[in-house]
């Protein structure tokens, strides 16, 4: 009984419109496309050292840094993510061709990560027992997986996560304060790796954002529907276009 405090890794994966998809399935049909989604997604997990926590029906609970060390924990986490995404459109691709397994057409996830201090060991009832991790850390993890459906962005990270992987190509979204939790919060997009990282149109891309976010925290309203404009195109090729379409919603109502 009891448990630890240790800095983890906290990851939450969310297939998007479940409700909607199960409700036009039937239940053998419903676990057939589960076992097909999950069983890839944790091969990619577990090929990059996550504990899988649990499954709460379509969605995915996993974490780093425990039981075993994990000094890489930053990075073998957002590698996860990025794989999550890039075998999902595989398995779009290639599920609805195959006649034993029921795929629903194109399938989405939003993935929430966070890092920091959590309490992980045996936890429950007396009667049992099961291994996992509580704490604000995995709060906010979930709420943040919740945000990836406001702002359309399929990884959305916190600060500190961000701030533990300089080589990566992440974008800041937002300043938020999330339900149940009084500080506010930075969140940034996970575009890609460091490949991504040092190419020309998302370090271009990647300025630009931050200076409309400068002209959008002053109020400059002109300044900055002048900047989404020019951005419209490469906010849609690095997945930002809802995130600022919902900044000129806001903008009108502040107006």
């Amino acid at each position: 009984l009891g448990g630890e405090e240790r800095e983890m890794t906290v990851l939450f994966c969310d297939i998007r419109g479940f409700s909607r998809i199960s409700e036009d399935m039937e239940p053998q049909d419903i676990i057939q496309f589960l076992i097909a989604f999950l069983t890839p997604m944790c091969d990619v997990l577990l090929a990059r050292n996550a504990t899988i926590d649990k499954f709460i029906g379509d969605a995915i609970v996993a974490f780093w840094n425990a039981p075993l060390d994990d000094p890489d924990q930053h990075t073998h986490a957002a590698r996860a993510a990025l794989e999550m995404i890039a075998t999902l459109d595989q398995l779009n691709r290639t599920q609805p061709d195959l006649a034993d397994t029921p795929w629903p057409g194109e399938v989405k996830i939003g993935i929430g990560l966070n890092t920091g201090l959590c309490c992980v060991g045996n936890m429950g009832a007396a009667q049992r027992l099961s291994y996992s991790l509580i704490g604000d850390t995995v709060n906010l993890a979930s709420r943040i997986e919740g945000l990836t459906k406001v702002y359309g962005v399929p990884i959305l990270i916190g600060s500190a996560l961000n701030a533990a992987l300089p080589g990566f190509a992440t974008v800041e979204v937002d300043r938020v304060r999330v339900v149940g939790r009084k500080a506010t919060e930075t969140l940034y997009a996970l575009i890609g790796d460091e490949t991504v990282a040092q190419t020309p149109d998302f370090i271009a891309f990647n300025a630009a954002q931050s200076a409309l976010l400068d002209a959008y925290r002053s109020q400059n309203w002109r300044g900055t529907a002048r900047r989404i404009k020019t951005l419209r195109s490469s906010a849609t090729r690095f997945g930002l276009d809802t995130a600022h379409d919902l900044m000129i919603s806001r903008m009108t109502t502040y107006r």
